[in-house]
């Protein structure tokens, strides 16, 4: 079969098997590249990067761009969580099903350990197949990824569900968007969230779960001394705030951002370790193109970005994030951590320098459909939310009859 990407309501519902291969073994490229260009050690070179890291949330975005920068570029061996839909020879599967397949095979190439569990990262009996699977390999995690973006959790004590919401607090929103098929602009109204709705958003996507993890393996011994933790946000500019740092996701990201304090304080004592949350650049992600704004947003940054080269995607970010923030010391061995006075990591720097936001409040402020094109990098946001799905990336034959969809080959 010939697979073409299927969009509906901003959200790309297939993903083409042999590009999202080749999209992963691109940024692996790119790491690769890197770590020749910075001069930088592997494990079994004699460096003193990372050496054994755990990712939950491993299969796309900010988490895969982790976890490839960890194994490829530090040579760290790698156990990865995530929860896709596993393909058949006739049906595919999520985007991260594939991703996972070209880790893996990368990794058994270059001879790295590499494990990969297809669970429920909220489940506490995923936390206890992750510990077992890092005693077998003899052991202890020096970094932990905490990358999950999900909807929906299940307390793993009351066994209750809770879904998130992206919404305002407190009234009505209402802003521009992109509609990246029609390359129109259209108006989306979000209305204001109840508490509850708040409180079970923070009950996802906030700090308990996190908090869980690094227990139950404090708990198991499987943390090296000097192990480090990262979860990942997003704050973005005052344009943006209320639809999400002022709304439930944001209210969220605080409290994933107070509980890095609280893990900070605990992890330091118990194994003079650290725990972080890294503010990250806004990029198109299989979350990101569905958040009111934020699409019209993203495609005017980037066009500034690209325009004063400095434009990062995923990895970019990532290898920055590991090469300049967490391993800095000598031999690339885990340094001191540059954060800002609320402790966080700010990997968002290019994006929030003052003229680049200066031009973008602007473009927001004067955009019409007639200075669309002008003003927005249109091409290159379609380019990004069709390659999170394994689409439009260079080198595929999207023409080529596919003869199974439970392969990347």
């Amino acid at each position: 079969m010939v697979i073409k990407p299927m969009v509906r309501s901003s959200i790309c519902i297939n993903a083409h098997p042999a590009g999202c291969a080749k999209e992963t073994d691109d940024q692996i490229a790119y790491v690769k590249s890197q770590k020749a260009k910075r001069g930088i050690k592997s494990a079994k070179e004699g460096g003193k990067g990372a050496k054994t890291v755990l990712v939950l949330g491993c299969s796309t975005g900010y988490g895969l761009a982790s976890r490839i920068s960890a194994a490829f570029e530090y040579g760290a061996d790698t156990i990865g969580v995530s929860f896709e839909k596993e393909p058949t020879e006739t049906k595919g599967g999520t985007p991260g099903w594939y991703n996972n397949m070209a880790f893996d095979r990368a990794a058994k190439k270059d001879g790295l350990e590499s494990v990969t569990l297809n669970a429920d990262a909220y489940a506490d009996e995923t936390r206890a197949a992750v510990i077992n699977e890092v005693k077998k390999l003899g052991r202890k995690f020096d970094l932990i990824i905490y990358s999950l973006a999900s909807p929906v959790r299940t307390d793993p004590e009351t066994k209750v569900m809770y879904r998130s919401v992206l919404k305002p607090i407190g009234q009505s929103y209402s802003g521009k968007c992109i509609d990246i098929i029609t390359d129109t602009i259209k108006e989306s109204t979000a209305e204001p969230a109840t508490e509850q709705e708040i409180a079970d958003t923070v009950k996802v996507m906030g700090g308990e779960d996190w908090r869980r993890w690094i227990k139950q393996l404090t708990e198991a011994g499987v943390l090296a001394t000097g192990c480090r933790t990262v979860a990942y946000s997003y704050i973005g500019p005052e344009q943006t705030h209320a639809i999400y740092r002022d709304g439930t996701i944001g209210m969220a990201k605080k409290d994933l951002e107070q509980t890095a304090l609280d893990l900070n304080k605990e992890m330091k004592a118990s194994v003079n370790g650290g725990a972080y949350v890294s503010v990250n650049k806004g990029l198109v992600t299989r979350s990101s193109a569905v958040i009111p704004v934020i699409s019209l947003y993203i495609s005017i940054l980037f066009k500034v970005m690209k325009e004063k080269g400095t434009h990062e995607g995923c990895i970019e970010q990532m290898e920055r994030l590991f090469a300049e923030r967490l391993f800095t010391g000598s031999d690339n061995a885990a340094g001191s951590v540059l954060t800002d006075s609320n402790h966080l990591i700010r990997v968002d720097d290019r994006e929030m320098e003052p003229d680049v936001q200066k031009v973008c409040t602007q473009r927001m402020s004067d955009i019409t459909q007639e200075n669309l094109a002008e003003y927005c990098d249109l091409a290159g946001y379609k380019h990004d939310f069709l390659a999170t799905n394994g689409f439009d990336i260079a080198g595929v034959d999207y023409d080529k009859d596919v003869a199974r969809m439970d392969v990347i080959d």
